[in-house]
């Protein structure tokens, strides 16, 4: 089979959300239609009833939320579907961002109760910087929430993109009786207690047929084709291109954790959603037709078996084909590298596989070699592949070891979990005082949880009260006078950049007013503009 047929059958997308929005449930319903696993976990009030697949790591288990990203791969009606279910709680935003550039399009799940939240602004707005493609997923409409029309209203106003329904609710909350799907004319009924089935989906011809009167009564089924009549008048046939270049995004109505309006979102999604996509270097765009490999690393992932120690790098694989005890070269660090193991995931479960293309998520077992944002070549073109950034941290903690025994396991530990992205590790410029800079206070917790089980070091956190992190790059002269002056704010991250702790706004403000020979980076993003 060629390159061209492998990528016209895939799709690489991930599910985001706010927390508690239905997504977890929501990315294992499409697991379940895909045949993918045989039962779905159920997460409810916090509490996880049946651990769900893609939640692996047992903090999350205890809390019932994810904190990582997860990457699971099936297939549904010829078509392969990468899928990436990433962490909705802000403090792993950064994760998220990430997890976007490695994926082609996005389905934003959004409570129907609650609407649009802080999070989900926040993560449209990383979309629509990269006009990514995204379909909306209502969920919940087995509870009383928002009516239809005012939440289209509402999400069309917070997020700033133009909707285009492709199903609509009968009712919802207690009198919710069912998705009619305007893609296909197509009516998938609900009762109370019952999951959705083939058998409970009613195919109609004519929305005006009488058995639509029988199946849903006549008081909903008027209601129905007035709606439908007002949609179909205001919105019309949906162009695919407009959805395609991020102008227009495609809504569905549902209970995922009834798998109402999955199967409608799946068999549309697979229809209009993206091939795999192209994508930036430092030195040029990268076609994925182009016949030489290419793909980069965006997730790190220690321990991801506890049973063994294991370190796997996440590669998207952005052109040609990846082969398995093939040579590659890794442009960072110059020289070749060949993987005797890649992985395939679903979820904790690993399979090796002989070869990849484009839009799939190769699981590479990592020595140490790999960090965020590495490029892997075939040949000996040099290049990086860009908008991989990392953030200027908002909490800063010192780290402390309370078992001076363990010294090596922590210094171990806490290289590997910053590797991860996580959190980013700073080291005083001169000394050992070791500052951990995260976006959120549960990636602390997270930190000190998964040190201890993972590698059995104990430690805390002292904070501390800086504003912000910049590297910095400019003049010599100008920087090495600045170090002199301001030493205990300067500080070296894990790749030897200088970077410069800022106590307030008001300090950061002057010391760039001051120093003109030098520039303040909020990102990392700059290593790749000096390359």
């Amino acid at each position: 089979m060629s390159n061209e047929t492998e990528i016209a059958k895939r799709r690489t997308f991930a599910i985001i959300s706010h927390p508690d929005a239905g997504k977890t449930t929501l990315t294992e319903k499409l697991l379940l239609f895909g045949g993918a696993i045989q039962v779905a976990g159920a997460v409810k009030s916090n509490k996880i009833k049946k651990h769900a697949t893609s939640d692996f790591m047992e903090i999350e288990r205890q809390r019932g939320i994810s904190v990582a990203t997860s990457v699971m791969s099936f297939e549904y009606k010829d078509i392969l579907v990468n899928l990436l279910d990433t962490p909705g709680h802000k403090d792993f935003a950064e994760d998220t961002y990430r997890t976007l550039t490695a994926v082609d399009s996005v389905i934003l799940v959004v409570d129907s109760v609650n609407g649009v939240e802080e999070q989900t602004r926040k993560l449209m707005e990383v979309c629509r910087m990269r006009d990514t493609p995204v379909i909306v997923f209502v969920n919940k409409l087995d509870r009383d929430g928002k009516f239809p029309f005012d939440l289209i209203d509402e999400i069309e106003k917070e997020l700033k993109i133009s909707l285009h329904p492709l199903s609509w609710p009968i009712n919802m909350g207690k009198e919710f009786k069912g998705v009619y799907n305007l893609f296909d004319s197509s009516l998938n009924l609900f009762t109370s207690g019952q999951k959705s089935t083939e058998e409970n989906s009613l195919p109609i011809d004519d929305i005006n047929d009488p058995l639509l009167d029988q199946k849903v009564g006549e008081r909903d089924a008027a209601q129905l084709r007035e709606d439908v009549e007002l949609l179909q008048g205001v919105y019309g046939a949906l162009n695919v291109e407009d959805y395609l270049e991020g102008r227009v995004a495609p809504v569905f109505f549902g209970s995922a954790v009834n798998n109402f309006g999955v199967k409608e979102l799946l068999d549309t999604f697979i229809h209009v959603a993206p091939t795999p996509l192209g994508r930036a270097t430092d030195k040029r765009f990268v076609q994925p037709d182009e016949s030489k490999f290419t793909g980069f690393v965006f997730k790190i992932h220690a321990n991801l078996d506890p049973r063994h120690r294991d370190r796997i790098a996440f590669l998207r694989v952005c052109s040609g084909k990846f082969s398995r005890n093939t040579y590659y070269k890794h442009c960072r660090l110059g020289k070749d590298i060949r993987f005797s193991n890649p992985y395939t995931f679903m979820a904790r479960e690993k399979d090796v596989i002989e070869e990849a293309f484009p839009g799939d998520v190769v699981g590479l077992f990592d020595t140490g070699n790999f960090k965020i944002g590495d490029t892997l070549v075939e040949g000996n073109e040099q290049m990086q592949f860009t908008g991989i950034p990392v953030f200027s941290p908002e909490i800063f903690k010192e780290l402390v070891n309370k078992d001076p025994m363990k010294t090596k396991q922590l210094e171990k530990g806490i290289m590997q979990l910053t590797d991860e992205g996580v959190a980013q590790l700073f080291t005083q410029h001169g000394g050992n005082r070791k500052i951990i800079g995260c976006v959120g206070e549960l990636q602390f917790e997270v930190i000190q949880y998964r040190l201890l089980q993972e590698y059995g070091a104990s430690c805390s956190f002292t904070p501390l009260s800086f504003y912000k992190a910049c590297w910095i790059t400019g003049d010599k002269k100008a920087i090495d006078d600045f170090i002199r002056f301001k030493h205990s704010n300067i500080m070296h991250d894990k790749d030897g950049n200088l970077v410069y702790l800022a106590q307030s706004e008001w300090f950061l403000n002057t010391e760039r007013q001051n120093n003109p020979d030098i520039e303040f980076h909020f990102t990392s993003e700059f290593k790749t503009a000096m390359a």
